[in-house]
């Protein structure tokens, strides 16, 4: 006989939903449908993180970062009251209204460029998750749902960091002890009452002293599963974006497959080699405690997603996924004071206490140590680290290398089935192995590698090592692949503004029947991006990275719109003189490397001219003596989408190195040069607004050093939204960022100067397609190939940068994609992939398939290699 469900016997079930599922209206609908279906059987108490993007945003004030404190609460409280919109309500509730104004009490009145105390950190960023479920009551009421509000730091309290932690890790990174508690199961049970759900923030616990800790980013996961423990819960639910754990980085791998049931080491190790879904401190007490973990996703709701617990099959030894971890950083300590040394590795671990960093993994020899660390995870900054390399410096040769990525094997019995994963080591061949390790729990295989080879591996090995069958047995660990799981079994929709090629179909479809292959540019397109660029308030001149795209239309309009010329061969400057009737100081000539025969033509030709090498201005004396120029500056890290994009640095050629400035401006007095302009340019695909902020400050603070400077060019670099789902770089905080460093420039009484940009890619990429035509299809076991009658030949991008260019059949394009494919080109090498696992619809012999975001670095990178003709260029509506 069944046993009535009745208050006294109802379970709890802890609910924890992320930033993501948080931020808009489905996902509030979907937490209060889960709501009402678990009501009847249990007792419910859902753990919110903040909305997404807030968590940022409050970090930002509380470190220092934010210039503008006003404009950041309230874009934050817009936000929010949004999402009350979206949701049919109107005003906030009083406790609301309460909050929002503590929140606007506890920021500064000014900004600092330092950041705050810890505690005073720890206060505000825990605002977001406050936020989120105070708001997150009154969301509920208004879809009929009854919940209350409990205060995580009545029932979560920290514990003493262990000796040697750096002091902030009790207020930023703390963790707490937790047990079963009858007494706070009392007290929740008494404040759920009749309600149908409690909400409680995550992320937050009560301090040693009372005061408000976090628990880390992430710590959320963590929030829920003590809440579980404390209250004997039958289960806890991880509500993110994703339906559970996969076999890789899903928005990474589009055929990575769903991981059905997971023990806890296992999922521990994924989540701790970078499966990001959970947080790795989550699962040890859930495992303590015997409570199953579900990872579900508010996209997919009815999906069953991932379960994880001590019940989960073992199907011997198996590679489960293939994660990477970037970010990372190797300690090498090398001596020949060691061999045979007792405690040497005392001493050196004894140093790493003492800086409060932990090491992850390691390896040793006869003469050298090396371990991996994790800056990020430890918020280490790099002072604590430059620190730990000194002292380390004390007992051996110690040196520090950034920019590494960590690429796992996860799974059982890795020792046991090294014989089988022989053949996938071939994917590490020509690329240096900077540290192996094989887990003492023989749950994972770990290789450290250069950051730029990570993704490239990722998808090798998952090739090599990951079964792709069409149809998995029910009793198998792998699921459904992540392309299946989207909706219709189709790919999410590209971004807006590269997708134009759809109200053109018919035109495209006729340029393909008169030519083998061929890209298009939209001129509407390319005048639309101008637009966006010219309306900002902060620039004063904007100039093309013609090396981008040098097609001589594209040329003419952008002249006509009144935007000038960044050059970076005479070649370049010759072919727009031959294009254009144009003033030699609407081209700026910036070379590097190039030979002082070029530097000798641009001054010929009265052009600006950029000098990025300090050797130019020690050899070349005679050449530059009285003349004007701009200054290209290295300041000393770069960013991009990736390594060979970044263009500053130790590892860029590019500009003159921040220890040789002062020196520069002594040789440029010597020789009477007029330095009246000062160049920075630090990479591609830039998405961070702040980035150029950063460089506008730098090259203010020389204004000194150079008393005739009248223009600071930020460069270029800036993003464009190339895979779906990507964001758009936010051109309007970018220009609220810069107007606010030209008002602090004007205040101080400092010099008022021009800031130029110099885009290449943003401008052009979305206004080009690259259309080809089917030649042929294959099938290889499980493995579908797509070949196209134009490859490397004329796109490298993808085989150079591992470039992503969203790939549709023009031919077929409402049909349904149902078939996961690769599609390759035509040219003689292994490395001629244009797309890596693409959702397609079927494709035949002659179907026209289209590149789209490929109006930049296409065309101007063709060639002619096995004697392949490259694609055409033609502009729509004029061929």
């Amino acid at each position: 006989m069944q046993t009535a469900v009745t208050d006294s016997n109802r379970s709890w079930v802890v609910l924890k939903f992320g930033g993501s599922s948080v931020a808009g209206a489905a996902g509030w609908q979907c937490i209060a449908t889960r709501i009402r279906q678990l009501q009847t059987q249990h007792r419910v108490l859902v753990v919110c993180s903040a909305l997404a993007g807030v968590t940022n945003s409050l970090q930002s004030i509380a470190d220092g970062r934010c210039d503008d404190l006003d404009a950041a609460l309230d874009d934050i409280i817009a936000r929010h009251r949004q999402l009350l919109q979206d949701l049919g309500g109107e005003q906030f509730d009083p406790p609301m209204l309460a909050l929002i104004e503590r929140l606007r009490s506890c920021v500064p009145a000014t900004a600092s460029a330092q950041p705050l105390p810890a505690p005073q950190q720890a206060q505000i960023m825990a605002f977001g998750e406050l936020l989120s479920t105070t708001l997150g009551v009154q969301l509920l009421a208004l879809q009929g749902v009854a919940s209350g509000w409990c205060n995580s730091c009545d029932h979560l309290t920290a514990c003493a960091p262990p000796p040697h932690h750096p002091a902030h890790h009790a207020w930023l990174n703390a963790e707490c002890e937790c047990v079963s508690d009858a007494t706070c199961q009392a007290a929740i049970n008494a404040l759920l009452g009749d309600r149908q759900a409690l909400l409680a923030p995550g992320f937050i616990a009560a301090g040693s002293d009372g005061g408000t800790v976090l628990l880390g980013r992430g710590g959320s996961d963590t929030s829920c599963v003590y809440f579980a423990v404390q209250l004997a819960a039958e289960r806890v639910e991880i509500w993110t974006d994703v339906p559970g754990l996969f076999s890789a980085n899903p928005h990474q791998v589009g055929n990575a497959r769903l991981l059905r049931h997971l023990g806890y080491m296992e999922a521990q190790e994924m989540a701790a080699t970078g499966a990001r879904v959970l947080h790795p401190r989550c699962l040890r007490p859930a495992q303590q405690a015997g409570i199953p973990v579900h990872v579900r996703s508010t996209r997919l709701a009815d999906h069953p997603g991932t379960l994880i617990s001590d019940q989960a099959r073992d199907f011997g030894a198996q590679v489960k996924a293939i994660l990477s971890r970037r970010g990372i950083t190797l300690v090498s300590m090398e001596t020949m004071g060691m061999w045979h040394q007792v405690g040497f590795l005392a001493d050196a671990f004894a140093i790493f206490r003492q800086h409060g960093v932990s090491v992850d993994l390691l390896a040793t020899s006869e003469s050298n140590v090396t371990c991996s660390i994790d800056p990020g995870e430890q918020l280490l900054t790099p002072a604590q680290l430059q620190a730990l390399e000194q002292d380390l410096q004390r007992i051996c040769r110690a040196q520090l290398l950034h920019d590494c990525a960590v690429v796992s094997l996860v799974g059982r019995g890795i020792r046991t089935m090294l014989h089988r994963l022989a053949p996938a080591f071939e994917a590490f061949e020509e690329r240096r192995i900077l540290l192996l390790t094989q887990a003492a729990n023989d749950l994972n295989l770990s290789v450290v590698v250069a950051a730029e080879h990570a993704d490239n591996l990722v998808h090798q090995l998952h090739e090599l090592l990951i079964p792709r069958h069409a149809r998995i047995p029910e009793e198998s660990v792998f699921g459904e692949t992540w392309q299946s799981l989207q909706p219709g079994g189709e790919r999410p929709a590209p971004p807006a503004q590269a997708s134009w090629y759809r109200q053109h179909r018919d035109q495209l479809l006729t340029l393909a029947d008169a030519h083998a292959h061929a890209y298009v540019y939209n001129l509407a397109v390319v005048r639309q991006k101008a637009a966006q660029l010219l309306a900002m308030e902060s620039i004063d001149r904007v100039l093309y990275a013609m090396k981008a795209n040098n097609n001589v239309h594209i040329l003419r309009l952008l002249h006509a719109l009144g935007i000038g010329f960044d050059c970076v061969a005479m070649a370049e400057v010759a072919h727009l003189q031959r294009t254009l009737q144009i003033r030699p100081e609407d081209i700026l000539f910036t070379p590097n490397f190039a030979p002082v025969t070029e530097y000798q033509q641009a001054l010929q030709l009265g052009l600006r001219l950029t000098i990025d090498n300090s050797f130019a201005l020690q050899h070349w004396d005679g050449l530059l003596q009285g003349r004007e120029v701009f200054l290209r500056i290295d300041p000393g890290q770069g960013h991009g989408h990736h390594q060979k994009v970044k263009t500053a640095g130790i590892h860029s050629k590019f500009g003159i190195p921040l220890n040789e400035v002062a020196q520069a401006a002594q040789r440029c007095r010597e020789l009477n040069i007029r330095v009246t302009g000062l160049h920075v340019h630090i990479g591609s695909g830039l998405t961070l607004p702040d980035n150029w902020r950063r460089s506008a400050e730098l090259l203010l603070g020389m204004l000194d050093l150079f008393p005739e400077v009248t223009v600071i060019d930020l460069g270029g670099g800036l993003s464009v939204a190339g895979k779906p789902g990507d964001d758009d770089l936010d051109l309007a905080q970018l220009d609220r960022l810069l107007l606010q460093v030209k008002q602090q420039q004007r205040e101080r009484g400092g010099r008022e100067v021009a800031f130029w940009l110099e885009p290449g890619r943003f401008l052009v990429s979305e206004a080009g397609v690259l259309l080809a035509r089917v030649t042929q299809t294959k099938g290889k076991g499980d493995v579908h190939y797509v070949g196209l009658n134009t490859g490397m030949n004329s796109l490298l991008r993808p085989a150079l940068y591992g470039a992503y260019h969203d790939i549709v059949n023009l031919t077929r394009l409402d049909a349904p994609q149902q078939q996961l494919v690769n599609v390759v080109g035509p040219i003689c090498e292994t490395g001629d992939i244009i797309g890596l696992d693409r959702m397609l619809a079927l494709c035949e012999e002659g179907d026209v398939m289209l590149i789209a975001n490929a109006g930049a670095y296409g065309a101007v990178m063709s060639n002619h290699y096995n004697m392949r003709a490259p694609a055409a260029e033609l502009i729509l509506g004029m061929d």
